[in-house]
C-alpha cells in the first residue's frame, strides 16, 4: 500500500473532510495546503495526483495520535520511522485507538480475517528483532476494514 491508501483509508475510517486531515497533520506540526491533500486522496490516474510522502504520512500518523489521545506536552516527540510500512501504520493505528491485542484479533475478525496471536506479535515488533513479521497489505486492509465496521457500531 501508498501513503496515499493509508490516507484515503483513514479518512473513510474517521469519517472526515479534507479539512480535518489538514487540522491533523497540523497537531503535529506540519502544514500542508488543502490542495495538496486533495491531490493526495485522488486515484493515481487522475489530472494533479500527488504521491504523499513518508514525511507527510508520519505527521499525519501522529495528529492522528494526538488526536485521539492527546499530546503529552513533557515528553519530547519520538522520531519518525522511515520508510513509512504497513506496520508502522498498523502500530500507529493500535496507539491511536487504544486497541489491545484482543481487540485487534476481534477487529481483524470482524472483516472475516483470522490471524494467530504469534503472527501478529510478530506484527507489531521492532524491525531487526528475530521474530519480526512484514505486514501484508491484505492483514492491513482487513484491518482497516474491520476497523471500520466497528466504528459504525459505536
Amino acid at each position: 500500500m501508498t501513503n496515499n491508501d493509508y490516507l484515503r483509508s483513514i479518512r473513510f475510517l474517521l469519517d472526515v473532510g479534507d479539512s480535518k486531515l489538514v487540522d491533523l497533520m497540523k497537531l503535529s506540526g506540519i502544514s500542508v495546503p488543502l490542495e495538496e491533500v486533495k491531490a493526495y486522496l485522488k486515484n493515481e490516474e487522475d489530472e494533479g495526483y500527488i504521491l504523499c510522502s513518508d514525511e507527510v504520512m508520519a505527521h499525519f500518523l501522529d495528529g492522528l495520535v494526538y488526536l485521539k489521545r492527546g499530546k503529552d506536552e513533557t515528553r519530547a516527540p519520538a522520531p519518525f520511522e522511515f520508510p513509512i510500512t504497513n506496520n508502522t501504520v498498523l502500530k500507529k493505528l493500535r496507539v491511536a485507538f487504544e486497541l489491545k491485542e484482543d481487540d485487534m484479533h476481534d477487529i481483524l475478525a470482524l472483516a472475516g480475517f483470522k490471524v494467530g496471536r504469534s503472527e501478529l506479535s510478530a506484527l507489531l515488533r521492532k524491525k531487526g528483532h528475530v521474530n519480526y513479521r512484514e505486514c501484508g497489505d491484505q492483514l492491513l486492509r482487513n484491518f482497516f476494514k474491520g476497523l471500520a465496521i466497528k466504528h459504525q457500531r459505536t
